[in-house]
């Protein structure tokens, strides 16, 4: 049932707040990137290639190692390098506007580089792939796009250059910050992140009947995740924000990026798009984080 309940509340969200936030690459413009980054391995291999063989005496068994290795090296090593380096970019990619990002719209890392660069040359492209077939078949039948390497990878490549609405980072309520450090968020999904994330983003222009049913569904799947339970009189929102707000924190100290330091005091609610500051909220007497009537919680913009 658990199961059962993610899928369609992931499906729904996507449907009504998620879907203009990442613009998936389309399969034109992959094949343009690619091809680019296809000469230039080409080049490559033909500059080291000359290099190694020039006035070189060696045997058949030696001379296909050499081959097989200096393949390997640019065509593995080539887009790892780059797409370690830029955060998912190649130099066709760059070209073309493209990018590959994380399944929750996090940048890559080494490790989701390398798995792509290894199912690229042994799946996707050349070993097995007859240039490419297999990974065109893939993405064919992938809604975002995806070729072998990115399941393996958890990962997809969108278009930067697209117009796409602009989703702020997801603040912490200074009310929940010391209460979001007890949190266990080892269970929250990927997924289920990147639809909270796109759910506050997209929070105000949400039919309030949908705002509601979608946060409500959202926090009982966290819920279910973490074992810990919204805090009475807690909005939804903000316990959501909470817990992204707090996982980003924790993934940030862990690769040892500095973190900014939770905010105190009440929260001031941000302007809406086109309209005036509104500095109509007072700061109140602290409170117990989430008790009921504290109105400090103002709804993310």
């Amino acid at each position: 049932m658990r199961r059962d309940r993610v899928k369609r509340v992931s499906d729904l969200v996507t449907g009504e707040a998620v879907e203009l936030e990442l613009q998936h690459a389309r399969l034109a413009s992959r094949g343009l990137a690619f091809a680019i980054d296809a000469v230039l391995q080409f080049l490559a291999l033909v500059v080291l290639y000359a290099i190694v063989f020039t006035g070189a005496d060696v045997d058949t068994s030696l001379l296909l190692t050499i081959i097989f290795v200096i393949a390997v090296f640019v065509l593995v090593g080539y887009p790892v390098t780059c797409e370690s380096l830029t955060r998912g970019r190649t130099l066709g990619k760059l070209a073309l506007g493209l990018q590959v990002v994380r399944d929750d719209g996090g940048p890559v890392r080494f490790r989701h580089a390398l798995v792509r660069g290894l199912a690229g040359f042994f799946v996707d492209f050349w070993a097995l792939g007859l240039g490419g077939f297999v990974a065109v078949v893939v993405s064919l039948f992938s809604k975002t796009g995806k070729r072998v390497g990115d399941y393996l990878a958890g990962t997809v490549v969108i278009n930067v250059r697209s117009p796409q609405p602009h989703v702020g980072e997801i603040g912490m309520p200074p009310q929940l910050a010391e209460w979001a450090t007890q949190l266990d968020l080892s269970r929250v999904p990927d997924g289920l992140a990147l639809a909270i994330r796109q759910y506050l983003g997209r929070f105000h222009t949400l039919a309030p009947e949908s705002r509601a049913i979608l946060g409500s569904r959202l926090v009982a799947e966290v819920t279910d995740c973490t074992g810990t339970p919204c805090p009475p009189g807690v909005p939804p929102w903000a316990y959501l924000s909470a817990v992204v707000a707090e996982r980003r924190r924790r993934e940030a100290a862990k690769v040892g990026m500095p973190t900014a330091a939770p905010a105190t005091g009440v929260q001031q609610p941000p302007a809406p798009p086109h309209q005036p500051p509104r500095h109509d909220v007072q700061p109140s007497q602290p409170t117990t984080p989430g008790s009921p009537g504290d109105t400090r919680f103002t709804p993310p913009s």
